[in-house]
């Protein structure tokens, strides 16, 4: 049983009831994401080149990963010591900031009420100084702002300081990335007993050792190993297919046309086994034509011989009469004389129907082609089949359009295609009987309609009318079947004015339709 869910994956969202505002607005940011999903993957499955794109991007990403994990994994093994004094300066700084504090608090007037505060914060700014002299080394000045010493550590000798020195080398040292061990001075603006001072606190700053990880050529090695590793597990699939369709193009190239390649994606790989399906069944097909066609061909000469050799033989048997003096009239030798003439006549048409075919096969034949109303030209060629027509108890009716039908055309080759279409109507017509011709037009094109009743053809026949050198029937020779060229003639005229000629059947009656441009 088929889950109405699984029909629709987005009705799984209605389970939840989506009704209270944030969750409609999700719901609708969730179904816009799942189709504009649906969408992508579809144009991927349809596109090699996006695929191949997706694959990269997704090699691109997994190298990038390799290569940070390596570079984790292989530069901690041969990470490297770093001298840093980076902490020895913000400590030499520090110090500087907690003794401008105390000297100078953010609450700190210039000129304090109360004195015995200020001898305080300096009792408290001198213990300082001692310890950090002391401890640390370092030393401590006080200048006015000349740079004249009004106040030193015990472990300080300067009388005077260069003021802008000291600013650069505090600068220099903060913005200096190769900083060597060196003295270091950290400068402020202080109130010192009333007077605009600067502090200066000096000192090496203690070094510290830090360690950074190193570089290592397995961390690009790695990356690039997963990426040709990734790539060539993604692309192993389309690459077998691709040696699938190499090798079935080997297969059909030994002659083998009843291979057939499998479709197994939509993409360009597809439709290229779905070309070469429909190439190998095109060929296929026609090699199964020529091979009809030759074995047709065999049989028309087969046919051919059979009525050439015939009127031939009675026309050298009737010479040979008349030679042989073997007459006993001169009416007799007459009659021998018209007899062989007739057959003469019969063996020119055939060999006739042959060159002419011959001819209109391979486009030898010049068109002259005019402008002509065909409904005028074919009223007047019935008028020549009416008397034919009930000759042989057949009844001829016309259907053609007053209204001028002008097309461009050879007059003489088109006038063999009706006469073609109008004989076979008469000897083949079940008697008594009648012939329909109908004339229609549309915008473009003008159909002529030449039908008839007659024995019912199969499938078969009815397609191959208009072959070359068939017969309906194989056991007539040229006396009453034809030669098998008049209609294949037909169509070969036809063509050539970039027309159309076919048959069709229905209750007992067969129709042949002739479709020509109009001017």
């Amino acid at each position: 049983m088929i889950n109405r869910y699984e029909l629709d994956p987005s009705s799984r969202l209605n389970r939840f009831p989506f009704t209270w505002f944030p969750f409609n607005l999700l719901r609708r940011v969730i179904v816009f994401l799942r189709r504009l999903y649906l969408m992508a993957m579809s144009h991927v499955e349809r596109s090699i080149r996006l695929q191949l794109m997706l694959t990269i991007g997704i090699c691109l990403l997994a190298s990038s990963f390799t290569y940070a994990i390596s570079a984790q994994v292989f530069g901690e093994i041969r990470r490297e010591a770093n001298i840093d004094y980076t902490s020895g300066i913000e400590h030499i700084d520090n110090q500087a900031r907690s003794l401008v504090n105390e000297l100078n608090p953010p609450w700190f007037q210039e000129e304090p009420e109360v004195n015995v505060d200020v001898q305080d914060r300096m009792r408290e700014f001198e213990e300082h100084v001692k310890r950090i002299a002391t401890y640390d080394k370092f030393k401590v000045l006080v200048t006015d702002l000349e740079g004249k010493v009004i106040y030193r550590s015990a472990n300080a000798a300067e009388t005077n300081v260069e003021i802008y020195h000291v600013i650069g080398n505090a600068m220099n040292a903060r913005t200096d990335d190769t900083y060597a061990r060196k003295e270091f001075s950290s400068f402020y603006p202080i109130n010192f007993k009333g007077q605009k001072s600067y502090l200066i606190v000096s000192g090496i700053p203690e070094p510290h050792i830090t360690y950074r990880k190193g570089e290592s050529p397995m961390s690009m090695l790695s990356a690039v190993a997963a990426f040709i590793f990734l790539f060539y597990f993604l692309t192993q699939r389309k690459m077998r297919y691709v040696e699938e369709l190499a090798g079935g193009l080997r297969i059909i190239a030994t002659g083998n046309l009843d291979y057939r390649a499998i479709e197994r994606s939509p993409d360009e790989l597809g439709s290229l086994a779905r070309d070469m399906n429909l190439m190998v069944e095109d060929l296929q097909r026609r090699i199964e034509e020529e091979r009809r066609y030759e074995r047709l061909k065999s049989e028309l000469i087969t046919n051919i011989s059979h009525d050439l050799r015939t009127p031939l033989t009675l026309i050298m048997g009737y010479l040979r009469l008349l030679h042989d003096k073997g007459y006993e009239t001169p009416e007799q030798a007459a009659g021998y004389v018209n007899i062989a003439y007739s057959k003469a006549e019969k063996l020119q048409s055939l060999i006739d129907d042959l060159f002419e075919y011959t001819k209109l096969s391979n486009r030898d034949v010049p068109m002259y082609k005019e402008g002509v109303a065909l409904n005028e030209l074919l009223d007047q060629l019935l008028e020549e089949f009416v008397t034919l027509g009930e000759e042989q108890q057949l009844t001829l009716h016309r259907h053609i359009p007053k209204e001028k039908l002008l097309v461009r055309i050879d007059v003489d080759k088109m006038i063999r295609v009706f006469e073609n279409l109008l004989t076979n109507a008469l000897k083949y017509s079940l008697k008594p009987g009648e012939i329909q011709v109908n004339v229609s037009h549309d915008q473009r094109f003008v159909i002529v309609k030449i039908s008839n009743r007659s024995e019912a053809l199969s499938d078969e026949d009815l397609q191959q009318l208009f072959d070359r050198f068939y017969r309906v029937d194989a056991s007539r020779s040229s006396d009453n079947g034809g030669s098998g060229l008049g209609l294949a003639i037909a169509k070969s005229i036809v063509e050539s004015h970039e027309g159309s000629i076919w048959a069709e059947q229905d209750s007992g009656q067969i129709h042949f339709y002739v479709k020509l441009k109009l001017a």
